[in-house]
């Protein structure tokens, strides 16, 4: 099966995860902020980062880290959302967004290295 088919159904299941994630997070805090995109990106960061220290075959990175991870983080939501809370006048929730996006993220990947390296 070619690679290309394995990251397209990587990307279905990602995506219909970080759907899922994005409904759960909204019922249960509120739309106000988007607290769903929020964990998509932390917990693909760090799902991300224990995959490249231990996966090595092809297939299961082209699944895992492009389809799945590509489908389920979220950089393109997060700059939508980051300027619609500006253009709402919320700019302290919008540079919030901003810094626990890119700190959590980077710890994300960080921590997810470290585990893999640790438990993989």
């Amino acid at each position: 099966m070619s690679l290309v088919i394995w990251v397209a159904l990587g990307g279905a299941v990602g995506a219909s995860l970080r759907h899922l994630l994005a409904i759960a997070a909204a019922s249960l805090l509120g739309p106000a902020f988007p607290f769903g995109t929020l964990a998509c990106n932390v917990l693909g960061s760090a799902a991300i980062g224990w995959l490249a220290v231990t996966l090595e075959h092809d297939i299961g990175r082209a699944f895992w880290m492009i389809g799945v991870l590509g489908g389920f983080t979220t950089f393109s939501a997060f700059s939508l959302q980051t300027l619609e809370l500006a253009q709402q006048g919320h700019m302290g929730l919008a540079l919030l967004y901003i810094t626990l996006s890119l700190t959590l993220c980077l710890v994300g990947v960080a921590l997810g290295m470290a585990l893999g390296r640790n438990l993989g």
